[in-house]
């Protein structure tokens, strides 16, 4: 029983070596598109944050 696992093994292991030598890797016809969905709510807050600081200390008198 263990000797007949062992021969099941070994053919496996014979049979992936002898296929490893087949693979081939070719670049895509296609270009590769990446999508980044990218937040930039933080960036534009930011933005308007220094803008509105920048009209109070420019207009004090309006708040």
């Amino acid at each position: 029983m263990v000797r007949s696992a062992a021969i099941k093994g070994l053919t496996l292991i014979g049979g992936a070596m002898a296929l490893a030598g087949c693979i081939s890797v070719n670049a895509p016809d296609k270009p590769i598109v990446i999508e980044l969905n990218i937040n930039i709510k933080q960036e534009v807050v930011y933005r308007l944050a220094a803008d509105a600081g920048n009209t109070i200390k420019d207009n004090p008198g309006i708040f």
